[in-house]
C-alpha cells in the first residue's frame, strides 16, 4: 500500500484531463441525529485508459462513490466531472442523456433483456438513442469477446459468463468515456469470473477503455492497474500493479486500523 499520498486523496488537487474525477465530494444520508456520512471530502481522479478497482470494508463508501461518479446519485456537496463536464451541475434530463451517451454500466445481475438476442442486447443503447451502431466497432467487440457464434442466442441459451460478455459488449458499444462495473463477477463461478475479468482487462489494453470496478474480491481486483482503498468514507490508500496478496495485505491493514480505532 502506498506510503505517499496516492493520486486520489482527501483534499487533493484533481487534474481536469482525467476520464472521471471527484472534487471534495461529500455524501450524507439523513439529517440531524440520524445523519450518516457515507463519503467525507473525497477528491480522486481516474485516468483515461486505466482499469481501477475500488475496495474497502462494508460501509466504507465504495458503492456510494461509484454511484456518484456515474451520476446515479446526487452529492451533498462537491463536484463530479466526466472529462470537463460537471455532472453535479446537470439536471435530470441532461444526466439521463449523458449516461446514455458517455457512460457504460456492467452489473452483477447482467441486466439483459430476455426477449432479445445477444446481438439485440449489444445494440440496445444505440436503439434507445435512435442512432445507428458503428458496425466496424461492433465487429471488433464481437470478435474480441468471442461472441460471433452466439449472436442469435437469447440470454437463457447462454452461460453466465457468456451473458456477462454480452453485457460488457453492450456497455462498450457506444464507446463511452468510462465504464462502471459493480461486482461484475459476483454471480459467476471462478472460471467464468476469471474469463470475464480477462475480457475487461483486454478492453482496457486493446480497446483503450477506462473501467472503474467495485469489488470485494482481491483476486478480481488484481486484474486492475491499481486498487483504490476506502475506509470510513475517505480514501485510505492505493495499490499499484496489485496482486491478490498485496490487496489482501492492504485490506488487512484497514481492518487493523479500524479495530484499533474501535478499541481506542
Amino acid at each position: 500500500m502506498t506510503t505517499t499520498p496516492p493520486p486520489g486523496t482527501r483534499g487533493a488537487a484533481v487534474s481536469a484531463v482525467s476520464a472521471v474525477s471527484a472534487r471534495h465530494l461529500t455524501k450524507v444520508y439523513g439529517s440531524g441525529d440520524i445523519a450518516v456520512t457515507a463519503l467525507n471530502d473525497v477528491s480522486i481522479q481516474f485516468e483515461s485508459g486505466q482499469f481501477t478497482a475500488i475496495m474497502g470494508p462494508s460501509g466504507s463508501g465504495k458503492s456510494t462513490l461509484m454511484h456518484l461518479l456515474a451520476g446515479l446519485d446526487s452529492a451533498t456537496s462537491g463536484q463530479v466531472l466526466l472529462g470537463e463536464t460537471e455532472l453535479t451541475a446537470l439536471g435530470d434530463n441532461e444526466l439521463t442523456k449523458l449516461r446514455r451517451e458517455r457512460i457504460g454500466f456492467v452489473f452483477q445481475s447482467f441486466n439483459l433483456l430476455p426477449m432479445f438476442t445477444a446481438y439485440q442486447n449489444i445494440t440496445l443503447p444505440s436503439e434507445l438513442a435512435g442512432t445507428s451502431p458503428d458496425q466496424s466497432w461492433l465487429d471488433t467487440l464481437i470478435d474480441t469477446f468471442g461472441m460471433r457464434d452466439r449472436l442469435t442466442h437469447k440470454p437463457h441459451q447462454l452461460s453466465g459468463g457468456q451473458q456477462q460478455r454480452v453485457a460488457i459488449a453492450r456497455a462498450l458499444s457506444t464507446r463511452p468515456d468510462v465504464i462502471f462495473a459493480d461486482e461484475p463477477t459476483g454471480n459467476l463461478d471462478s472460471r467464468s469470473g476469471a474469463e470475464v475479468l480477462s475480457f475487461l482487462r483486454r478492453s482496457v489494453r486493446e480497446l483503450g477503455q477506462t473501467i472503474v470496478m467495485v469489488t470485494h474480491d482481491p483476486t478480481a481486483a488484481a486484474y486492475a492497474d491499481q486498487v483504490v482503498l476506502l475506509a470510513d468514507g475517505q480514501i485510505a490508500g492505493t495499490i499499484e500493479s496489485p496482486t491478490p496478496e498485496s490487496v489482501m495485505s492492504g485490506l488487512d491493514a484497514l481492518r487493523t486500523i479500524d479495530q484499533t480505532a474501535v478499541a481506542g
